[in-house]
């Protein structure tokens, strides 16, 4: 079993920086993708970004490129989301997950934290 623990959401006002952590423990990530979502009241959870378990990016969803990045560090079992030129658009709750692909792919996910960016 992995348990992941999401941290680092807030308010920020447009423009603002976050830094996103997803702490994993039970097991390690080391051999593992994984993977940023949010989802926004009302709409359907959407991937934002994934990684390989070598740390290259293997998506950014068009809307966070350029202002997203995704990254890891094994050593502290951690994957992390920038997020800087935060839009009101960017507001959701954000969950890390392990796995890339099909929805069968993402075998755990954190709780979840909310980023609210204010206009």
């Amino acid at each position: 079993q992995v348990q992941l623990v999401e941290s680092g959401g807030g308010l920020v006002q447009t423009e603002g920086s976050l830094r996103l952590s997803c702490a994993a423990s039970g097991r390690t990530l080391s051999r593992q993708s994984m993977a940023w979502f949010r989802q926004a009241p009302g709409k359907e959870r959407e991937l934002v970004a994934a990684v390989t378990w070598s740390g290259a990016t293997l998506y950014y969803v068009d809307s966070v490129k350029g202002r997203f990045t995704i990254s890891r560090d094994d050593a502290k079992n951690t994957v992390y989301l920038q997020m800087n030129n935060l839009k009101p658009e960017d507001t959701a709750v954000y969950y890390c997950a392990v796995g890339y692909g099909t929805p069968a792919a993402y075998r755990y996910w954190g709780q979840g934290t909310q980023v609210t960016v204010s206009s």
